[in-house]
């Protein structure tokens, strides 16, 4: 017979059972509500003018084709910064850094700059890109804002999938007389691949997605211009041009267009990241 205690224990786990279960359901409640409602407001103000055309207060037209070029052409300069830094950084803290204060000081230094709001660093870019090194306000100014952002989260990130790799196989290639540089080339760095590219997609999504330091960085300008003269212009991403249409201007069916377009963004971003890992895992089992 069971005795009063395992009936209590069982009624325990009931309940929270159930509390997790109602909890689950409220979160995909949530989400699902969110991108329903976000979708049947935006899919009805796309359209191929919409995507391929830039804004024209004359006629009234309103296109988002510059933003979206801005967007590319912001994402492209961080990653190409971002990548090399902090890719680089991880790597030497993990492979040959040796005084061990100063690893677990920038650990802790870079665990609290990536909890920073990010209005803070479009404030600190605004002072310092902006005006102190007189780039004033572009693309260029917004990129480098970005990069100092996503800066700490990449190097965590890369140093854990580092830090990830089995001691053996270091050893077994010191053994065999192979250099660090090389052991780190050959061996650390393609044996954690899956972990730096999945953190370097996760960043263009937060890229992506950032509005608040491009605010005080990047502009609300919605020019139409080539890669060169888009980075050096003021100009509009996604996510700005999303909050001037909504805030400034009140165009909330063009607000939500823009909303559907992040929203695919996100999707693919995490999708990639997704198929990234699934590759390497398939390509280590092998």
């Amino acid at each position: 017979m069971k005795t009063n205690f395992e009936k209590k224990r069982r009624s325990k786990e009931m309940l929270w059972k159930m509390i997790m279960y109602v909890c689950t359901i409220i979160t995909c409640l949530i989400l699902v509500f969110v991108i329903g409602y976000v979708l049947m407001q935006g899919i009805k103000g796309l359209s191929v003018n919409f995507l391929t055309t830039k804004p024209s207060y004359l006629s009234g037209n309103i296109g988002i084709l510059p933003d979206i070029l801005n967007t590319v052409y912001l994402l492209v300069v961080a990653i190409v910064i971002l990548l090399p830094l902090g890719v680089g950084a991880a790597v030497y803290l993990s492979e040959y850094a040796s005084n061990h204060k100063l690893v677990k000081t920038i650990d802790y230094a870079a665990e609290i700059l990536s909890g920073i709001p990010s209005i803070i660093y479009g404030l600190v870019g605004m002072l310092f890109f902006c005006r102190l090194l007189n780039m004033q306000t572009s693309l260029l100014a917004g990129a480098l804002t970005l990069v100092m952002m996503n800066l700490p989260t990449i190097m965590r990130t890369t140093r854990e999938s580092l830090l990830s790799v089995q001691t053996g196989l270091r050893e077994g290639a010191y053994g065999l007389g192979a250099s660090k540089w090389r052991v780190v080339r050959t061996i650390v760095i393609p044996e954690c691949m899956d972990g730096i590219l999945t953190g370097c997609i996760l960043s263009a999504g937060r890229i992506l997605g950032e509005s608040a330091a491009l605010l005080f960085t990047a502009g609300f300008a919605h020019a139409l211009h080539g890669f060169m003269d888009g980075i050096t212009s003021s100009g509009a991403t996604l996510t700005v041009a999303l909050y001037v249409y909504a805030k400034e201007q009140g165009e909330f069916q063009v607000a939500f267009s823009i909303a559907v377009i992040l929203l695919v963004l996100a999707v693919l971003v995490n999708l990639s990241a997704e198929l990234v890992k699934h590759h390497y895992k398939k390509k280590k089992e092998v």
